[in-house]
């Protein structure tokens, strides 16, 4: 089926000319349209709270008696300082020493509203402490470098128990982890904060709504057609011409779609922005195949691809499963994600993954953007949608939340960017991690899958123990177990 981001200090910046700052090294595009606002990508409404906590033991024999505490901070608030551009959307509170159970209470009132907290191990004897920052039960992340002190052989049945249950540890010498260290917190902020709008005139959707808000936080909100109208004839139309040329010049060629059609999928494309921004919203998906198939003026394809490109997000076919899946994965890495309907090759070990759509922009908005021809919809030989040829050899990870209490996902390498007319336009093939056979044989919850850029294996696990979900990897174990 087709149609379908380091961070500067509280990032509300009208990008006209303007660069606002996004997550993992991308930037929101410097001729992004005035009056987009965005904190980092995906997140328009707050900053990403952390508790940084440095956790001091009450023996100082290890790592060495001569440890100058303050110094040894300050050696890590030095490298948060290096890495000024991956925190540019998060407020640290706390951010001193902890020795006691006193010193947890002064500040357990800053942590408690924290959407994670960071606790940098300094010393040995640190351990009591450690049980009192997880009575404040806020997901809690611990990075211990080699010769902070022995508690690392604690950690592990920590993890396990019922106390432990928000806890997770980085032992490494890395400190480029610290930014690792918090992508689960920007993940669990990115979906309470989220607003999604769904152009649909279905109801049924109402009841995984009402649970997403129960879980995550996010809100899904209804737009009818009237309003998706009154949006579309509010855009001028030589501001879509504008844009709609803006497509055509930055295309390799027009293949199919005549300029109406690419003027009207433009000015569709203007007029999602603007309902987003009327609703402080992050994320639309349209019913393009069911309720709003036809009634439209255009297919949203190319305002889905525009959205994903800004760091927003522009999502397939009333997929709200599909669309916290982009979130989610927006939030971990700060790029989008490309929905896709697989088919299989074992020949190869791989899997292609297709739609007629998708986003230029897979590093994240400041990333360089992929090569695209604009094209009609494979299958339904109308509308205007870019052909994008993304990068072979990238490592993606494929994802789906499934309800609300489980992820499947797999990952793997693109190792083609295939163009034939054969199923949708868009297409990569991926080796895949594992046995692509299990895979097929294991297949369940639907066909769309979602693929982000980079491995992000280690992150899922870590957010779905925060998040109380269940994480299944596709190729090692039957997703329907």
């Amino acid at each position: 089926m087709s149609c379908e981001l380091g961070r500067r200090e509280l990032l509300q910046v009208a990008c006209g000319g303007a660069v606002c700052m996004g997550l993992a090294g991308g930037l929101i595009a410097a001729d992004a349209p005035a009056g987009l606002r965005l904190i980092s990508p995906g997140c328009r409404r707050s900053k990403v709270r952390v508790g940084k906590l440095y956790l001091v033991g009450t023996n100082n024999m290890w790592p060495t008696p001569k440890l100058d505490i303050e110094a040894e901070r300050q050696r890590y608030e030095n490298e948060f300082a290096r890495m000024k551009k991956e925190f540019a959307d998060v407020e640290f509170v706390g951010n001193g020493i902890v020795k006691t159970a006193e010193d947890i209470g002064k500040l357990a009132d800053s942590l408690k509203n924290a959407d994670g907290i960071l606790v940098i191990h300094l010393t040995m004897g640190a351990l009591p402490t450690l049980h009192e920052i997880l009575k404040l039960g806020r997901p809690t992340m611990v990075f211990a470098a080699p010769y902070s002190g022995h508690e690392w052989t604690a950690f592990g049945g920590l993890r396990r128990q019922k106390e432990g249950a928000l806890l997770d540890c980085l032992l490494t010498a890395d400190m480029n982890e610290l930014a690792a260290a918090v992508r689960p917190f920007r993940a669990i902020h990115h979906l309470r904060e989220a607003k999604v709008l769904n152009v649909t005139a279905r109801t049924e959707w109402l009841e995984f709504a009402n649970k997403v808000k129960e879980k995550f936080g996010t809100q899904i909100k209804q737009i009818d057609r009237d309003r998706m109208i009154r949006a579309y004839e509010a855009v001028p139309e030589p501001e879509a011409q504008a844009e709609a040329q803006r497509w055509m010049s930055a295309a390799q060629k027009v293949v199919e779609p005549s300029k109406d059609e690419i003027v009207r999928s433009c000015r569709l494309a203007l007029a999602f922005e603007k309902l987003l921004n009327e609703e402080e919203a992050t994320v639309i998906t349209v019913d393009c195949y069911g309720t709003m198939y036809h009634q439209l003026p255009a297919f949203p394809c190319i305002g889905n691809v525009r959205l994903n490109d800004l760091g927003l997000g522009g999502i397939c076919e009333s997929d709200l499963e599909a669309a916290m899946t982009h979130i989610l994965f927006q939030g971990l890495s700060g790029r989008p994600s490309f929905i896709s309907d697989p088919t299989m090759d074992v020949s190869t070990n791989a899997i292609i993954l297709a739609h007629c759509l998708g986003s230029t922009k897979m590093d994240g908005p400041e990333g360089p953007a992929a090569p695209y021809r604009l094209r009609t919809i494979m299958e339904r030989q109308e509308g205007a949608v870019p052909q994008v040829f993304m990068r072979v050899g990238q490592r993606v990870t494929q994802g789906r939340l499934v309800g609300t209490d489980m992820f499947i996902y797999f990952t793997g390498q693109v190792i083609e960017a295939p163009d034939l007319d054969r199923g949708c336009r868009t297409k990569i093939t991926v080796k895949v991690d594992g046995d692509a056979e299990r895979l097929w044989q294991d297949w369940a919850h639907g066909l769309h899958r979602s693929t982000c850029y980079g491995d992000w294996a280690k992150d899922l696990q870590r957010f779905a123990k925060f998040a109380g979900i269940r994480l299944v990897n596709e190729v090692e174990k039957p997703a329907q177990a």
